[in-house]
């Protein structure tokens, strides 16, 4: 402990020697926030700079593209530009499927083709206010000729 003390106390006589008071933090941070609106400004004027170059090089490209099509009678094709171009939808940014829509999905699934073409339009025939449902062919005992109707599974 007292090792600790005997160092505080000689190293602020050493750093007032030095000339590292606290007085200079202010113009320390006065300049380095100079420095970096000179280089925020230096970047910025090279980008300027780059980007006019490469217009310059499109501009000289562009009249040589042109000099080409008047030489051999070549129609410039039309850039067709979209009102607003269509991104396709990112499959990682979908909207997540509740418990109730991947149950219904789950059940559509389940639900044959055979009975979703054969029996939907013949419930549909039948009774219209059963059309939406899963349906179970009655067969009556004594006749085995064919169903004689068609009943909602509820």
């Amino acid at each position: 402990m007292a090792a600790f003390i005997a160092k505080q106390m000689v190293g602020n006589q050493l750093s007032a020697v030095k000339g590292g008071d606290g007085g200079d933090d202010g113009d320390d941070k006065e300049k380095a926030e100079e420095e970096e609106r000179e280089r925020q400004e230096a970047i910025k004027e090279a980008e300027d700079r780059r980007k006019e170059k490469h217009r310059k090089m499109e501009e000289e490209r562009e009249k040589m593209r042109q000099d080409i099509r008047d030489k051999y009678n070549i129609k410039k094709k039309e850039e067709i530009v979209e009102a607003t171009p269509q991104e396709e939808p990112n499959p990682l940014m979908r909207k997540k499927k509740t418990p109730e829509e991947l149950a219904a999905e789950a059940e559509q699934e389940e639900l044959d083709d055979f009975t979703s073409k054969l029996f939907l339009p013949l419930s549909n025939a039948l009774e219209p206010s059963l059309a939406s449902g899963i349906y179970v062919l009655q067969f009556q005992p004594t006749n085995c000729a064919g169903p004689t109707a068609l009943a909602p599974i509820l």
